[in-house]
């Protein structure tokens, strides 16, 4: 059984030794999501925008014991822990940075010494001096896939930055670039570019994304999923309240599925547990058929789950072997689901 690789295609010239495929670059049809590993970090007003403490050490094993089950693609944003998720992450490829594919992302502004997000900035000045700094801290002289990071930029800014993407591209210091980006008409905006590879986006067995599922296959674009386990809601342990520097303790208006100071939406938690027996099917844990439910949903998809420890890394990638739910399983969670 077992799933194979993505292709992430319109790549621009190789600079590493990724496995050239119709124009793309193959990664792993698992990716790594670093935010976890970025710590703690918080906005202005100390609203909580990490999962809680980390283990750097631990971290660093979690991303070569990941390297060692196969996983070619991680994927982490300047503004993760402020710095510090590019730093770890950086760290722990060393040597190994030519055998997998990087993704980052900007447009947040931060102060790294107070991990703070400050602001945002969509000027094209600001899109260079971010790169600059990421490459910096990543410890790489290029950045596979970078990613703009502001979900609600205007079109027409938008479409500024991915011609200042594609200057990226012809110096050499990106090979691709994406929008993460949940509408799908922002998404189109950098799909007209030669170059854009991807759209990053929400999309889980709670979640669906038909919308941009279509523009991904349209316009020939990968589609990577954030939140592929809904925030740890689909792992089965976030029922209770949160630690306190953790994102869902306070959970801000876009993080859905937690209610402030109360835990997991008991509405929610109701439909993970319709869902149970379906997706531990064969075998899988309830993370693993998540996971599985998104690679039958789609030949392009991409999940990108956290992670902060070893364990959760050879979790995560033991859902490779499974490979994805049968037609009539994924009929089953629509129908439990009425849709």
């Amino acid at each position: 059984m077992g799933t194979g690789t993505r292709t992430l295609g319109r790549w621009g010239s190789p600079r590493s030794s990724g496995a050239e495929s119709g124009g793309g670059v193959e990664v792993s049809a698992l990716g790594f999501g670093c935010w976890a590993i970025g710590g703690e970090w918080q906005s202005a007003d100390g609203q909580p925008l990490g999962w809680g403490k980390v283990d750097d050490e631990e971290s660093v094993r979690a991303v070569r014991r990941a390297l060692d089950l196969g996983i070619t693609f991680f994927d982490t944003a300047d503004t993760y822990g402020a710095g510090h998720s590019e730093r770890v992450l950086g760290r722990a490829l060393g040597k190994r940075r030519g055998d997998v594919v990087v993704a980052t992302k900007w447009g947040n502004v931060f102060d790294e010494p107070t991990r703070t997000l400050t602001g945002a900035d969509d000027s094209p000045a600001y899109a260079r001096r971010a790169l600059t700094a990421s490459l910096r801290r990543l410890g790489t002289d290029y950045v596979d896939l970078y990613q703009l990071h502001l979900s609600d930029a205007e079109p027409e800014k938008a479409a500024q930055l991915r011609d200042v993407c594609e200057e990226f591209v012809t110096e050499g210091l990106v090979r691709a670039y994406a929008w993460s980006t949940d509408d799908p008409d922002r998404a189109a905006v950098f799909a007209e570019g030669e170059h854009c590879a991807a759209v990053q986006h929400t999309l889980n067995v709670l979640q669906d994304a038909p919308g941009m599922l279509a523009l991904c296959e349209e316009a020939g674009l990968a589609s990577i999923n954030r939140s592929p386990l809904a925030m740890g809601l689909l792992t089965g342990k976030r029922r209770g309240s949160t630690e306190a520097g953790d994102i869902r303790s306070r959970p801000p208006a876009w993080l859905q599925g937690f209610g402030a100071g109360a835990g997991a939406d008991p509405q929610w938690l109701a439909r993970v547990d319709a869902l149970r027996e379906v997706l531990t099917s064969d075998g899988r844990t309830l993370a693993q058929g998540a996971l599985a439910w998104l690679w039958a949903r789609s030949p392009r998809t991409i999940p990108i789950p956290g992670f902060r420890s070893v364990a959760q890394a050879e979790q995560n990638a033991g859902a490779l072997a499974k490979g994805p739910l049968t037609a009539a399983q994924s009929a089953e969670i629509d129908r439990l689901l009425g849709r």
